[in-house]
């Protein structure tokens, strides 16, 4: 199919299917007119790369993980420890911002609180 024809089928942007060929996530034929042309499992392919991108992972770590990613759609085990990583650092990262917040909602209070003594 081409690349216009993969981009319907996903509802995925001509453009960011590009980007995913640039960035070796997918990889279509050329044809001797340089046009790219897509087999049957691209739109898989696709949807797979669409879902590791809403799991917050970046297109290098899931190009790493590529190899590791069953036929079915479904990640084997050797791509658990990767996996495990980001979650760690989603959950620093939850942690650091609900300090924050809880540190901006201290400062609100405080204002809050200063403006009705003042009244």
């Amino acid at each position: 199919m081409k690349i216009g024809e993969l981009a319907a089928l996903t509802g995925t942007p001509v453009r960011l299917l590009r980007y995913y060929e640039e960035q070796g996530l997918l990889e279509p034929d050329r044809l001797d007119s340089g046009h790219r042309r897509y087999g049957d499992g691209a739109p898989a392919i696709v949807r797979r790369i669409r879902a590791l991108l809403d799991a917050g992972l970046p297109t290098r770590v899931i190009r790493d993980l590529q190899p590791c990613i069953r036929q079915d759609g479904t990640i084997a085990e050797c791509t658990l420890e990767t996996l495990q990583q980001h979650l760690e650092g989603l959950d620093n990262r939850i942690s650091a911002l609900s300090e924050t917040r809880t540190s901006l909602a201290g400062l609100i209070s405080a204002a809050q609180a200063h403006e009705r003594v003042l009244v």
